[in-house]
């Protein structure tokens, strides 16, 4: 029997799809409130489900701290035997259960109503413990697992991680949270490079060629092969940025047949070259460098040069 795999993945697709769309229905009042006790919250946001649902909680926590909003998990079968300690007084907790009705739930419950914490459930049941007993509740509702027994928790636990999504962002546009902040909070890897990396970390660790507009073809030449960056500025006396020379400029020269003797700097430099300030990030020199197809950019600050940066340089430090 030839098992269509295919139209099995077509299916759960458009199943899972179909119970993200349905959540839009479920974006009420409640919700609201719900975002605005996180942003208002004095303490952390404790997370706590059991089962598939706890798994979904730790991915909500690790995205709310990403963006700006202390969280902690809190596994709810651990919670009745000790862990119940890392509720404090400010904190909001989020309960996460699709039925609402497991027995380490409804333990839970009552024991942080007791607290006096504000409680919001995440439920695919508004009949259940979870929903009549919490502050607030969101409803995750799902026609059908995209499981073919309508049993192991896909198209609700989609539903769940989007809801928590749904809030996170929420408070990011309602805390201002900027890209600034987000660098802050992902200092590692690529991301962060991305995020806070700047030219002026870049250009400092290159050779500095740079020849004045009266020098000669062989100075050129020298500098360039020195310094090995197959490229040199042009300046005046006041080290202001007048124009660049790459090899590829030498080599067109060399085409015309002219006479090499009498040849100056200024006379092939490339004037008002492309530039970038020290404080730019990274990505953007990035960004210059493939929309002017070329490989070297002159950095400039309020016209003084002061170095190059190379593709290379970004190269190596994985932003490509």
């Amino acid at each position: 029997m030839t098992v269509p795999i295919k139209e099995i993945a077509l299916r759960t697709i458009e199943l899972e799809a179909s119970s993200i769309a349905g959540l839009a229905s479920f974006i009420n009042e409640d919700f609201e409130k719900a975002v605005q006790s996180l942003k208002d919250c004095g303490g952390r946001v404790v997370i706590s489900g059991i089962g598939k649902s706890a798994v979904i909680a730790q991915k909500i926590v690790a995205t709310f701290n990403s963006t700006g909003t202390p969280s902690i998990f809190m596994h709810a079968a651990d919670a009745i035997h000790g862990d119940l300690g890392i509720v404090q007084q400010n904190d909001v907790v989020i309960i996460i259960s699709k039925s609402g009705e497991s027995p380490e739930i409804k333990l839970l419950v009552p024991l942080i109503r007791n607290f006096g914490n504000i409680i919001i459930g995440m439920t695919g049941n508004m009949n259940s413990f979870l929903a009549k007993h919490a502050n607030l509740v969101l409803n995750t509702t799902v026609e059908q697992e995209a499981c073919p027994n309508n049993l192991a928790p896909t198209s609700s636990t989609t539903a769940q991680m989007v809801m928590g999504d749904a809030l996170a962002v929420c408070l990011m546009e309602l805390k201002g949270f900027r890209s600034d902040d987000f660098a802050k909070f992902h200092p590692g890897g690529t991301l962060g490079k991305k995020l806070y990396l700047r030219v002026a970390d870049l250009y400092i660790n290159n050779e500095k060629p740079q020849v004045k507009e009266e020098q000669g073809l062989k100075e050129v030449i020298v500098e360039m092969t020195t310094k090995r960056l197959g490229i040199t500025a042009v300046t005046n006396d006041k080290d202001e940025l007048l124009g660049l020379i790459t090899d590829g400029d030498l080599r067109r020269l060399l085409e015309t047949g002219r006479s090499l003797d009498a040849v100056k700097a200024k006379d092939i430099m490339t004037a008002k070259p492309k530039t970038v300030e020290p404080d730019t990030l990274a990505v953007g020199a990035l960004e210059l460098l493939r929309k002017y197809g070329i490989s070297q950019l002159a950095v400039t600050q309020a016209g003084i040069y002061k170095g190059i940066i190379h593709l290379h340089d970004l190269i190596r430090e994985g932003l490509i």
